[in-house]
């Protein structure tokens, strides 16, 4: 992935250097060149971390992409995910679909500390989420999209947004499609995004109903399942969300679910006799097709309600404010 352009404008007066800075770093539209001068580096700082995490444990690049996800669909991209509980409001961390899930953390943390190191107090965190979940679909072998930069950090979060906004894994089709929509995704938009789950793992306690209960499931793949999930107990034992490939992105996710091979309820609700099952086969046999759907829904993700200018700020530690 390239790097964002440099600019060299060393031969300008240095009051001119620090104007065109300041305009840069305090515009309230978002660019693809934000940090072209305040930051040139940051992000070959955020892929080189990502690259490093993701080589260590190949989860994480799933892990920092629902990060992502998790942060938008709570009153836009803002990084109130990153949050920690304080005096003033509770996090996101403790609500129904983050507790004991969520995880990348201590990744952004570092990739925090090294932009703070190069340039300090100009990189927002929600900036650094959104090229970070792009990288982590980079690192494991999936297609990269063109950001633009200049989010602002949020002051505040909502524990109750959280668990209003963000998808269940017990939803139907019908619910699905409500669910995205309330974000403004149409429904081709919903099925593209939802093969983000062609990497990462689930808990137990998230597909249990379905290996027990549902018979649109494969037999040999519930009876495998079982195995690691008992009926009762072994919480949070895993499973990966794609059984052919969970460490690489590919398209292999929608094969899954032409064979009934879908982890969660609402992955296998994609293709139920409903109204996405057209899509689905077509992103079965046409990876391509899949990526570039993908990409264009992870740019109007990432664009979800950003804070901008003086809206927000640049929190020097992404889990508290300033």
């Amino acid at each position: 992935m390239a790097s964002s352009p440099s600019f060299h404008m060393y031969s300008l007066p240095t009051c001119i250097m620090c104007l065109c800075v300041l305009i840069e770093t305090t515009s309230g539209q978002l660019s693809a060149n934000f940090y072209g001068s305040s930051c040139p580096n940051f992000s070959s700082i955020i892929s080189s971390a990502v690259n490093s995490a993701v080589s260590n444990e190949a989860r994480m690049g799933a892990s920092l992409l629902r990060l992502h996800f998790h942060d938008c669909f709570v009153n836009g991209c803002d990084a109130s995910v990153l949050l920690d509980d304080s005096a003033n409001f509770t996090g996101e961390k403790t609500a129904g679909p983050n507790n004991n899930s969520l995880r990348g953390f201590d990744v952004i943390d570092t990739i925090k500390s090294q932009l703070e190191n190069s340039c300090p107090g100009v990189v927002s965190c929600a900036d650094m989420l959104a090229a970070a979940a792009r990288d982590s679909v980079v690192a494991l072998g999936g297609p990269s999209w063109n950001l633009t930069f200049g989010r602002r950090d949020s002051t505040t979060a909502s524990l109750s947004a959280a668990n209003s906004n963000i998808p269940a894994p017990t939803l139907n089709l019908s619910g699905l499609i409500t669910s995205f929509s309330n974000q403004g995704f149409t429904t081709n938009e919903m099925v593209a995004l939802s093969g983000s789950h062609t990497i990462g793992q689930a808990r137990c306690t998230v597909f249990r109903a379905r290996i027990y209960n549902e018979t649109n499931i494969n037999s040999s793949l519930a009876t495998s399942l079982r195995a690691n999930c008992p009926s009762s107990g072994g919480d949070n034992n895993l499973s990966p969300l794609d059984v052919v490939s969970p460490t690489s992105f590919d398209n292999a996710y929608f094969s899954n679910l032409l064979n009934q091979n879908g982890l969660l309820h609402s992955d296998q609700e994609l293709f139920n006799n409903g109204s996405t099952d057209a899509q689905v086969r077509t992103y079965s046999s046409n990876a391509a097709t899949f990526s570039t759907d993908f990409a264009n829904a992870m740019v109007k993700m990432s664009n979800l309600n950003p804070l901008t200018g003086s809206s927000g700020e640049v929190r020097t530690n992404c889990r508290r404010t300033n």
